[in-house]
């Protein structure tokens, strides 16, 4: 008896139905995220205030410029 032997070329692989193939990107881009929230150094320009606005000299009865 002879024995049958599948074989997938190359470009036949692409069609292969891989249900977790997303899972390993979805992870990694998941812990780089991660990383750098928790371990980015302090930037103050993203917390930089401009001065008081509107609302601030309304209350104290400023007039704006």
């Amino acid at each position: 008896m002879g024995r049958a032997v599948s074989a997938t070329s190359g470009s036949a692989a692409g069609f292969v139905h891989r249900p977790f193939a997303s899972l390993g990107h979805s992870a990694a881009r998941f812990w780089r995220d991660l990383w750098r929230i928790m371990f980015q150094g302090y930037r103050p320009e993203r917390h930089y205030m401009r001065g008081p606005g509107p609302a601030c000299a309304k209350k104290h009865g400023q007039a704006q410029n």
